[in-house]
């Protein structure tokens, strides 16, 4: 005789349980994730649609002017731009972004990426339009630089290449000195049409829903094949038998 029951085992109990765990707390903390990642976006274009401030901030603060447009003034050393290698967005053509210095007004330095060009404007001769000579007015958005990942490369100034906005390095290279500790990224085009201004983007790569729905959905299949593996027929107890079989004799 046997009976349909759910008879936990010890060694698969104390593998699944742990795993579920897991999997659901990675969930949670996607969720919590995927939130703060929302949070920063929203609070990058509140501040990018916030009015232009009349001028460079003199003590960075990155809670208050990150993200923020400024005007300011000054002018261009192009003898001294520096490329970071970047695909155009719409159609991810090969190309570098324009970094050059230049000399405030009010003394001091500051790096600013003017924007985007393929890579055969790479050479500024393909581009005189856009060396502006003397003071210019501009307006930029500040950036601090993010992050590099894992697997972006490392810079390579003998080949003037900057993967990385390492703004010490860059300033270092270009024999400068009293460079500000934050970026500029111009957000019109120069005279000419190259390089293309408003690289600045607001948004990051946000795939936290995705990987929570994936660790949600693993933990709940975790479940369904524990369950599953221990819904079997199974003998019945031996107390069970033995008054089946005296019920049997009696009759």
């Amino acid at each position: 005789m046997t009976v349909l029951g759910f008879r936990p085992a010890l060694w698969p109990t104390l593998i699944a349980l742990p795993a579920v765990v897991l999997t659901f707390g990675l969930g949670v903390w996607q969720v919590q994730r995927l939130a703060w990642k929302e949070g920063l976006i929203a609070e990058r274009t509140a501040r990018i649609a916030l009015p232009v401030l009349s001028g460079l901030p003199a003590a960075f603060a990155p809670d208050k002017h990150l993200f923020r447009r400024a005007r300011f003034s000054g002018v261009f050393l192009h003898d001294r731009e520096m490329y970071r290698p970047a695909r155009s967005r719409r159609r991810g053509e090969i190309g570098v972004q324009v970094v050059t210095p230049l000399r405030l007004d009010g003394g001091g330095t500051i790096l600013v990426n003017r924007g985007w060009v393929p890579d055969l404007r790479r050479n500024p001769e393909t581009r005189r339009d856009g060396l502006v000579a003397g003071r210019v007015a501009l307006v930029g958005v500040l950036r601090t630089p993010a992050r590099a990942g894992w697997f972006v490369p490392d810079n390579d100034p003998a080949a003037n290449a900057w993967f990385r906005l390492d703004l010490g390095q860059m300033a270092k290279h270009a024999g400068l000195a009293a460079v500000r500790p934050y970026y500029a990224e111009l957000v019109a085009d120069a005279p000419g049409g190259w390089p293309r201004g408003g690289q600045t983007r607001v948004t990051v790569r946000n795939a936290h829903l995705e990987y929570a729905i994936t660790w949600f959905s693993l933990g709940l299949i975790g479940i369904v094949v524990y369950v599953l593996w221990h819904r079997r027929f199974r003998p019945a107890d031996k107390n069970g038998a033995d008054r089946s079989a005296a019920d049997n004799r009696a009759a």
